[in-house]
């Protein structure tokens, strides 16, 4: 029950605290150093790609669009978490003000929830390139990805903004110190002295309609994709076609995994350390968003070569 009282402790909270790994503080110099590795990485990485998407007029296609938009998502996410979780662990700047605390929280779950549906929009991309290759041009076009961004904008802006502001509207009675490296809902939330039972039901409810359906379709579109492949019999089509959804395969079964490892430990925390769940919430910001570009890269002849033309013009 809140009083009066209560509410009079929050005004006068100026701001929360971050409490990186209460458990392990011998932890953060140790890691520190492979997450500002794995931040450089990402940074870098996803710039370089976006640039040479940019330049490379060979590039300007629907694919290599959608690829610079989930790049665009990364580096966003990995601004957002990173450098706060960086300055913890060097210099225990652990305060955060209650307006940057909400925003970080739904800059979070807004760009994971547009990253899961952009993975989804490029499984259709390769469903259709594969299962209805002259239809692809038709299909697949510039016009269908401007929709295909307004609708991973608005779709997850809409449904994630009442997550911050159900957690801005609680009251804070007093108690400041937030059990983890970001502004993660809940762990905010459990700070209040109100009820916190919508907050719970609607981030639950939420996170398994937007990431559930997101994976659901992936799921059939691969499914279809494989089907259709199956049924290939001219010499070497099967690996080609295999080929030209390999990699974006691999990133979403590493996104999705990831997510599901940080879930299943966040529900059987009783049986794991409180510093687990906490170390795999900062890694899902930002190892996904390191790899994503460097398997593209690596795995994509087109993004191979326009990064070696653009070396070569360089030199």
């Amino acid at each position: 029950m809140t009083t009066p009282q209560n509410r009079t402790i929050s005004a006068e909270v100026p701001d929360f605290l971050l409490n990186c790994f209460a458990k392990s503080h011998s932890w953060q110099l140790w890691l520190s150093l492979p997450l500002s590795v794995l931040f450089l990485l990402a940074m870098g990485a996803n710039a370089t790609l976006l640039i040479t998407i940019w330049l490379e007029a060979s590039l300007h296609e629907p694919m290599y669009y959608l690829l610079s938009l989930l790049s665009l998502l990364d580096i966003v996410l990995c601004l957002t978490v990173i450098p706060k979780v960086l300055a913890i662990f060097w210099f225990d700047l652990r305060p955060i003000s209650f307006s940057a605390c909400f925003l970080q929280m739904f800059i979070m779950n807004c760009f994971l929830a547009m990253e899961s549906c952009t993975f989804m929009v490029m499984a259709y991309d390769r469903y259709v390139a594969i299962c209805h290759p002259l239809r692809y041009p038709s299909i697949i076009n510039d016009q269908f990805v401007a929709k295909a961004a307004i609708f991973v904008l608005a779709r997850n802006v809409l449904l994630t903004v009442p997550i911050p502001l159900l957690s801005a509207r609680l009251y804070y009675c007093g108690r400041n110190v937030i059990e983890n490296c970001i502004c993660a809902s809940m762990s905010v939330s459990r700070l209040s002295c109100d009820d916190v039972t919508i907050n719970r039901l609607y981030q639950f409810a939420g996170g398994w309609t937007l990431l559930g359906s997101d994976l659901i379709l992936i799921f059939l579109s691969y499914t279809l994709i494989l089907r259709a492949v199956l049924r290939l019999k001219a010499e070497g089509a099967v690996t080609k076609a295999l080929s030209t959804c390999g990699s974006h395969f691999i990133l979403i079964l590493f996104f999705s995994t990831i997510l599901l490892v940080f879930v299943f430990t966040h529900v059987a925390k009783k049986k794991v350390s409180p510093d687990v769940p906490v170390l795999l919430n900062v890694l899902h910001h930002v190892i996904p968003a390191a790899l994503n570009p460097i398997v593209y890269g690596v795995r994509t002849q087109g993004i191979k070569q326009g990064i070696q033309r653009l070396l070569k013009k360089g030199w």
